[in-house]
């Protein structure tokens, strides 16, 4: 490999790099608005896994939007991210594959009066993969699909103490 094509990897390496962090960021945010852009006209999401829906990303933001309601508080750290270039129409490089782990904690809203909510707090683990293409705009995402492997519950017990309930399986797996 030449200097420019190696420094062209890297480039694309760190473009895609920030794409998954401001898919973290943009979920994390609530940024619903956002989070189509990230994506291709075509691209898709599937969070089936973790008991959600596949659809259009313009159709799984609308139900992020929903469904996040309840979670005041997200923080995805997605790690060990594994990028894989691959050949489209004899050019390497136009598109590349991305498996990621995650963890995401989520902390449920509160009630109207500011006491704790009822439901316990969440935090699950899994990994993600990432299929992306690059644009003319850049790189952005034609797929994400989410593969829940665990998720472990907290339910505030007394002040500063938490009764902790684990489960193994991802949601319907049990």
């Amino acid at each position: 490999m030449t200097q420019r094509v190696e420094l062209a990897a890297v480039l694309d390496r760190l473009a895609i790099d920030t794409l998954i962090t401001d898919y973290a960021g943009t979920v994390d945010d609530g940024d619903w608005d956002a989070y189509p852009g990230l994506f291709t006209p075509d691209g898709r999401a599937d969070y089936r896994s973790a008991g959600g829906i596949e659809g259009t990303a313009a159709e799984v933001s609308a139900w992020l939007a929903q469904t996040m309601r309840a979670v005041a508080m997200r923080q995805h750290l997605i790690v060990n991210r594994r990028v894989r270039f691959d050949v489209r129409e004899q050019d390497v490089g136009d598109t590349a594959r991305v498996r990621a782990d995650y963890v995401n904690p989520m902390r449920f809203a509160t009630e109207a009066d500011g006491a704790p909510g009822t439901a316990p707090d969440l935090t699950c683990g899994g990994r993600y993969e990432f299929a992306a293409l690059r644009t003319q705009s850049g790189w952005r995402l034609c797929e994400v699909v989410v593969r829940e492997k665990w998720r472990s519950t907290h339910t505030a017990d007394r002040p500063g103490g938490l009764a902790a309930r684990r489960t193994d399986a991802p949601p319907g797996r049990s």
